[in-house]
């Protein structure tokens, strides 16, 4: 796609081979409303914020009785149809920012750039260059290219004398190229061009920003044959030993020898019997006489047990039951 470069004295010098992708493209203007929308809304800080008649100062109290006055119902003096009183669904602190994936801006800023070539309102300068700032100076060459009405001035890079001369002249803004936006491009008519502007443009939206990254270079060949050995080193080192297995360390371990059996303690009548050391020897026996099922004994030799048994009457030494009788506890 062409455009014509003129110079600050209005005249055509020359015409520029600009990419379509960026100049010459069919607006998305449903793209463009959206973009516009985000843009403003992200710019609102969403402080505004109001008292209910909750938050207010004033007293709670009743305005009059309700009856027997033959005025109106009235409450609280904060209710929200008094003056003063609080105010009823008013705003609140939030957040009105809306995101924008990067490919819909990226379209945004083509379409609005395309926009304005096709309806004839980008304007490119081979360059805007001053000795001095001066606003007459600005005012002089805007006149020569044809812009009467608002205008948005795009430079390469920021230029401070191009800032200084135009800050002061109505509906006119400044800025570098990296910050078009699509705000500023669509509240302003008319959208002036350095030729270095054009350029920086098609380094940020254009074919070269949208290609994939080139490949890596391939390595040199030391480095490739550095890499080859290492690699053939790694595969011939010997692996790494195994952890034995649960069954293998089982058969490994040696089997512990057999604990040495207690020696058999000797049968006490009293001890099977559940006896307890409050128990004296008489009732130990004809406990075991009981058991034996030889009540008839116990009742004729109280303390001696005849006829339940040998195991009735065996006592082990050091038995509590043996030795003379004990007295039961006193309660």
């Amino acid at each position: 796609m062409q455009l014509p470069v003129k110079n600050a004295k209005g005249r055509q010098v020359r015409t520029i081979e600009v990419d379509d992708r960026v100049f010459g493209i069919r607006p998305n203007m449903a793209v463009l409303h959206q973009a516009y929308v985000a843009q403003r809304n992200n710019q609102r800080q969403g402080t505004a914020r109001t008292k209910t008649r909750g938050e207010v100062v004033g007293s709670t109290r009743k305005v009059r009785v309700q009856k027997s006055t033959g005025r109106s119902r009235q409450g609280s003096a904060r209710a929200p149809h008094r003056r003063g009183g609080g105010v009823v669904f008013g705003p609140r602190p939030r957040d009105f920012g809306q995101r924008m994936p990067k490919k819909m801006r990226r379209l945004a800023i083509r379409s609005a750039l395309s926009g304005k070539v096709a309806d004839g309102q980008l304007v490119v300068v081979d360059r805007l260059s001053f000795q001095k700032p001066r606003t007459k100076e600005m005012e002089r060459i805007l006149l020569k290219l044809g812009v009467e009405r608002s205008a948005l001035i795009v430079t390469g890079d920021p230029d401070r004398k191009v800032l200084m001369a135009a800050r002061n002249l109505t509906k006119r803004k400044v800025l570098p190229a990296a910050y078009l936006n699509i705000v500023d491009m669509l509240s302003h008519r008319d959208v002036v061009m350095t030729e270095a502007a054009v350029r920086r443009a098609e380094a940020l939206w254009g074919t070269a920003a949208a290609a994939p990254p080139a490949e890596a270079p391939a390595p040199p060949k030391r480095r490739r044959a550095a890499a080859a050995a290492e690699a053939v080193a790694v595969e011939e080192a010997p692996a790494a030993p195994r952890r034995p297995s649960r069954a293998k360390k089982a058969e490994a371990k040696p089997r512990a020898t057999a604990k040495p059996k207690a020696p058999v303690k000797p049968y006490c009548a009293a001890a099977c019997l559940g006896a307890s050391p409050t128990m004296d020897a008489t009732t130990v026996a004809n406990t075991a006489a009981r058991v034996s099922g030889d009540a008839t004994t116990r009742e004729k030799r109280p303390g001696v047990v005849a006829g339940a048994g040998a195991a009735a009457n065996r006592v082990a030494p050091g038995c509590f039951a043996s030795g003379r009788a004990r007295s039961a506890p006193k309660r």
